[in-house]
C-alpha cells in the first residue's frame, strides 16, 4: 500500500512539473511575448512574468504559476511612462542591465522592468496607441 501511494505521488509530481514547463513554453513561444518584471511601487517584491501584446492590451502572466489566465491586464491607452532608470540596490531581483519604467496605468502606478532591447518595442507599442479623448 505504501509503495502504491509513493508511486501515485511521484506520478502527480511529474505531471505537475510537466504542466508548469509546458505552460511556460507556450507563453514564451507566442508572437509578441517578452519576459517582463512587474511590481506596484508600494510592493517590495518584483514579480517575474511573461507579457503578451494583445491588440490594445498588455497581458502579464506570472512565471511561477500554473494559471492560464493573465495576472494583469494593462490597457495601452491608459499607459503613461513617467520615468526611466537603471536598477538600484533595492532591485536585487533584476538583472543589472535591465531598464525600469515607472508608469501610470488604469489600475494605478506600476513599475515595469525589462531588457534594453525590449524597451524600444514596448515604448513604440505605447506611442502607437490611437488618441484618447479626455
Amino acid at each position: 500500500m505504501t509503495t502504491l501511494v509513493l508511486v501515485v505521488v511521484g506520478v502527480l509530481l511529474v505531471a505537475l512539473v510537466a504542466a508548469f514547463l509546458l505552460r511556460r513554453r507556450f507563453l514564451l513561444s507566442g508572437l509578441g511575448a517578452v519576459t517582463m518584471w512587474l511590481r506596484a511601487p508600494d510592493a517590495g517584491r518584483w514579480g517575474l512574468g511573461v507579457a503578451w501584446y494583445s491588440g490594445d492590451t498588455l497581458l502579464w502572466y506570472r512565471a511561477l504559476s500554473l494559471s492560464v489566465r493573465p495576472n494583469q491586464r494593462l490597457c495601452r491607452g491608459e499607459f503613461q511612462v513617467e520615468a526611466r532608470r537603471r536598477p538600484d540596490e533595492g532591485d536585487l531581483a533584476l538583472p543589472a542591465e535591465s531598464v525600469v519604467l515607472t508608469c501610470r496605468t488604469g489600475v494605478g502606478p506600476q513599475e515595469l522592468a525589462m531588457d534594453p532591447s525590449t524597451v524600444t518595442g514596448f515604448l513604440s507599442w505605447i506611442e502607437s496607441a490611437p488618441p484618447v479623448d479626455r
